[in-house]
């Protein structure tokens, strides 16, 4: 009953009071699209973000790797739409290889992705997004106006991307 009423209630009594324009993606991360580690790297070299991994490599199945393997696309675009918007560097170094925490909307199953802690884009988080509670481990997060979350994880920024983020 839940799914029927964020799928299809919410976004009829949002056109109703003209929030949503007439025509509505019910729900926009419904249709949920993998890429190759070689799609998502095109898409990234394009926009000029770089990625890295203490092992240098890209095997999905080793923790010291940095892999784009069955990463979701609205990951990967929500990814680049930071870049853009933020105008900063931006380094990948975690993506969907093992080692991380597990759960839904986990580096595994392609909603997250980790990048270097670099002032620009964390002056951006910081500045743009709103401050929300802490995460379970004290991680502070912010979430950004589509819904996506940065978690300051110390050392990087630790980012679910439940959309694109605009783009």
């Amino acid at each position: 009953m839940r799914t029927v009423v964020r799928r299809v209630l919410i976004p009829v009594v949002a056109v109703l009071v003209g929030l949503l324009p007439g025509v509505v993606a019910v729900q926009q991360a419904s249709a949920v699209t993998k890429m190759t580690h070689s799609q998502a790297s095109s898409i990234f070299r394009a926009a000029g973000l770089t990625w890295s991994s203490t092992g240098n490599c890209s095997d999905w199945n080793v923790s010291t790797c940095t892999s784009f393997t069955n990463i979701n696309d609205s990951t990967v675009y929500g990814v680049r739409t930071l870049k853009q918007a933020s105008g900063c560097a931006v380094n990948i170094t975690g993506g969907t290889e093992v080692g991380h925490a597990s759960g839904t909307y986990s580096h595994r199953n392609g909603y997250k992705v980790d990048i270097s802690k670099y002032t620009c884009v964390g002056n951006y988080i910081r500045g743009t997004f709103t401050r929300i509670a802490d995460r379970g481990d004290g991680a502070a997060q912010w979430r950004s106006g589509s819904g996506n979350v940065y978690a300051d994880e110390g050392n990087h920024w630790d980012i679910t991307y439940y959309n694109c983020g605009g783009c």
